[in-house]
């Protein structure tokens, strides 16, 4: 009997953990100076349920959606954000325009 339930709450542990977000953490030294979208110099990425893409601010851990389907989440309350753009900065080489966000999206697409 205690092996089933030892055996029971390890398996709910695993599975738990298993279905928990990936998160990492990328730096502005890690992608390149002019790769760079943000006025950070590390965001953290995650993917959540339903292919939902966020940058976090890891110091005030503000998330900001990254694709549509992060936005959709946020805008139907059943997740917190912010607009991305409160944290991207303007593109240095097109002025008038933000910089880039397709290799944050391409990172974070790879923890689903």
């Amino acid at each position: 009997m205690k092996k089933t339930l030892l055996s029971l709450l390890l398996l709910t542990c695993t599975g738990s953990a298993l279905a928990a977000p990936q998160v990492i953490t990328v730096s502005r030294f890690e992608v390149g100076k002019e790769k760079w979208a943000f006025n950070r110099e590390e965001v953290m990425l995650t993917c959540r349920p339903g292919h939902a893409l966020y940058a976090i601010n890891p110091s005030t851990l503000v998330q900001y959606p990254l694709n549509d389907a992060a936005q959709q989440q946020v805008d139907s309350g059943k997740s917190s954000g912010t607009s991305i753009s409160v944290i991207q900065i303007d593109d240095p080489a097109n002025p008038g325009q933000k910089m880039s966000l397709a290799p944050f999206i391409e990172r974070a697409g790879k923890l689903c």
